[in-house]
């Protein structure tokens, strides 16, 4: 799988506008442009999805990336991609639809 390396707080939203952070500070032993490689043991919470379904609110409310296959690993978690599967849930962990990914970064520092 090819794809561009994720920061943790790169900005990723859910596909009705909500922003998703990550819900705790990454290790910062692996940086991309300085900041904290992003891996698939991070969780991702959601906040200002405006999603609703037959005029009931069902806000997005975190993101779940599947691990890549890439092979690379930071603490033992593999690292998030640009093009890593993943999908955003609803509180009743129903899926509504996969994150959007902006600004990914490619230069890698290892400390």
């Amino acid at each position: 799988m090819s794809g561009k390396l994720l920061a943790a707080d790169t900005l990723i939203s859910c596909p009705h506008g909500g922003r998703a952070t990550p819900a705790h500070t990454p290790s910062p032993s692996v940086l991309i442009g300085g900041r904290a490689a992003a891996t698939a043991a991070h969780t991702y919470t959601v906040a200002g999805c405006t999603h609703t379904v037959d005029g009931v609110p069902q806000p997005c409310v975190s993101v779940r990336f599947t691990a890549s296959a890439s092979g690379v690993t930071v603490a033992g978690a593999p690292v998030l991609l640009d093009t890593s599967v993943a999908q955003c849930f609803s509180a009743a962990l129903v899926a509504q639809g996969p994150p959007v990914v902006n600004a990914a970064q490619q230069e890698v520092s290892i400390r």
